[in-house]
């Protein structure tokens, strides 16, 4: 009997049976309430560790018939993914049990959607791939209304599951077309049908134009960007940042999985259509931020914006059919992708910290004269600003710029001038957060609320910006060799 080796899963393993002890814990000993963010904090440090280690591991492991692997780039993916689930809890320990939210069913639902996310990033069929995103989306739906007592709340939930119903009925009918047409789940085979040309291309294209428009619902790409702002809004802010936060490690893992590994043959259609969803997301999203006053919102469009970036590495990957410089566009796709992660962790973080029991700091009047109140902490929020804005010598800056330098190397310059501009226009609000934060006065006196743990680990983001602003080779570097060793295998 041929011997399987199910190491590459343990993380998952030892997930989902955390899970299981949280909800007993729940269940069981529900008036110890702290026991359940410690758990949870634990776990999820604990399987991000794992995966980190397991990244190290040049090998592609291929298990449970095929339908899941274990490469690199999954690895170094899940490994972020655990990581921003950690710090959200973190960050979010205060405002949840200020307003009674802080119960086994958040830590759950919360773990359940890193568990989804995971399955999702390793899949290696239609079928686990579909499946992993279910279980990360629904998992986020519930946490979406998960504060019963908010109407806000509740709304942003329904938008959120009646639209992200309709994108998954998108990919889903799209991912049948596929297969009906190659004949196979698994991502490989269906490249090999479609690169032997033997298939109908028709119904190849129009099962590329549904994937891609279920893709872009979950990258929160426009234009299928609709729910972005309203649920961002709505939902509790840690929520906002689980669902804002590693669901878009998700999402490229998704186009890297199904595009790049399942339909590369077909880079001449899904590349069109991605310079479109990239070109309408850099100015829908920044043109509409400039006149958001609700900090939220205008982080939903700024994410909306950003998401045209990863868009554009993504697409610069094949050149006249030659795939030369695949690594590097891809690669600068991936590090855009983490440096938007951690930078979107810290300053939801601010806005937690800002936040206490009776008052949600939502508006940009609240961050007025920050530094009076605080100045490490609007220090912090400046870097993160710049960062955003791609102002160096911080991460955001060389982000963009490998991003931009894959873009002009395939050619398509004119689509890089449009991505600079479109950057210039969004510096202009990341800006005017700084000025209300230095140059205004506070109209809050009241102490910033937030353990230390919390404004520990919120130094730490921001410095790490500057750092991988200044010091950005090694990241860039683990990002390209993991795309190179997850395409090679």
């Amino acid at each position: 009997m041929q011997n399987i080796n199910l190491l590459p899963a343990l993380p998952e393993a030892i997930l989902l049976l955390m899970i299981l002890v949280i909800m007993m814990c729940d269940a069981f000993l529900g008036q110890t309430r702290k026991l359940n963010y410690v758990l949870a904090c634990i776990t999820s440090a604990v399987v991000s560790v794992l995966w980190a280690c397991n990244a190290a591991d040049p090998a592609s492991h291929y298990l449970f018939g095929n339908v899941f692997v274990a490469d690199p780039m999954s690895n170094l993916l899940k490994a972020f993914g655990g990581l921003a689930t950690f710090v959200t809890f973190i960050y979010g320990q205060k405002y949840l049990e200020a307003r009674g939210l802080a119960r086994g069913d958040f830590y759950v639902l919360s773990l359940f959607s890193l568990l989804g996310l995971s399955v999702m990033i390793s899949g290696n069929s239609f079928l686990t791939l579909y499946l992993g995103l279910e279980l990360m989306s629904l998992s986020l739906y519930a946490l979406a209304a998960v504060w019963r007592d908010s109407t806000n709340a509740t709304e942003s939930a329904m938008k959120y599951y009646v639209l992200g119903a309709l994108a998954s009925g998108f990919l889903l009918y799209g991912m049948s077309m596929m297969y009906g047409a190659t004949g196979s789940l698994e991502l490989a085979k269906v490249f090999e049908v479609i690169a032997s040309g033997a298939v109908n291309k028709i119904v190849l294209v129009f099962g590329v134009v549904f994937v891609v428009a279920g893709l872009a619902f979950k990258l929160g790409a426009a234009p299928f960007h609709m729910w972005v702002p309203d649920v961002y809004q709505g939902a509790p802010t840690p929520v906002t940042l689980l669902i804002g936060g590693a669901p878009k490690l998700g999402a490229f893992a998704l186009l890297l999985r199904l595009l790049v590994e399942g339909m590369l043959p077909l880079a001449i259609d899904w590349q069109q259509m991605l310079i479109i969803l990239a070109v309408l997301s850099l100015v829908i999203g920044n043109l509409t931020a400039i006149v958001q006053t609700n900090v939220k919102r205008l982080l939903a469009y700024s994410t909306i914006s950003h998401m045209g970036f990863v868009l554009l590495g993504m697409l610069s990957g094949v050149v006249g059919g030659k795939i030369d410089g695949i690594a590097d566009a891809y690669g600068s796709s991936l590090f855009y992708s983490v440096i938007y992660l951690l930078t979107t962790l810290g300053t939801f973080g601010i806005v937690l910290l800002l936040s206490r029991k009776g008052f949600e700091a939502e508006n940009l009047s609240d961050l007025k004269g920050l530094n009076q109140r605080s100045p490490w902490f609007a220090f912090v929020m400046l870097m993160l600003m710049f960062s955003l804005a791609g102002i160096p010598p911080l991460a955001g800056f060389y982000a963009k710029l490998a991003v931009l330098q894959a873009v002009v190397n395939a050619g398509m310059v004119w689509l890089a001038v449009v991505a600079v501009i479109a950057s210039l226009i969004g510096a202009f609000y990341y800006l005017r957060v700084v000025k209300l934060m230095y140059f205004d006065k506070a109209d809050d006196t009241n102490a910033l609320e937030g353990s230390g743990t919390m404004r520990f680990v919120l130094s730490i983001n921001g410095l790490a910006m500057l750092y991988l602003g200044l010091m950005p080779g090694s990241l860039m570097d683990w990002c390209l060799r993991t795309i190179k060793l997850t395409l090679a295998s």
